[in-house]
């Protein structure tokens, strides 16, 4: 389990060096079964044709639901893997900043689902993501 009195400076310290750090994913806020994070929309997650890539939403969507799996299980007992991602593009973002809410939907013992939108500086929604995280124990 992530400390709950883990600050987000520190939790967005977990993400140097990493794929999140590339996007520019940022953590805003982190409780029991929710978690907002914000990417930019910009040179480093658009596709050519001047819009945020699929892929990068996806990325962001991953990321926030993987976060809220390892914030409600005990970490040095279980792994958080993600087994299903799917995804409806509804909206082009051009520019500006992308928001993730992520909300968990069922919390199972082996199983975490998460649903993921996502939405542009407006509110308007831009994708909307479906995550399911396996809950693996570790071998002792």
């Amino acid at each position: 389990m992530i400390n709950p009195n883990t600050t987000m400076a520190e939790l967005n310290a977990m993400n140097r060096n990493t794929l999140m750090e590339q996007l520019g994913i940022e953590y805003l806020e982190l409780r029991n079964g929710y978690v907002l994070a914000r990417m930019p929309v910009n040179e480093r997650t658009k596709q050519p044709m001047g819009i945020l890539h699929g892929g990068s939403s996806l990325a962001l969507a991953e990321t926030v639901g993987s976060i809220g799996s390892a914030f409600i299980v005990d970490l040095d007992k279980n792994d958080v893997r993600g087994s299903h991602m799917s995804a409806n593009h509804v909206r082009a973002a051009k520019d500006g900043w992308v928001y993730a809410n992520a909300t968990i939907i069922h919390r199972g013992k082996n199983t975490h689902v998460w649903n993921i939108d996502i939405v542009d500086d407006e509110k308007q929604l831009v994708s909307t993501c479906r995550l399911t995280n396996f809950i693996i124990p570790k071998n002792s």
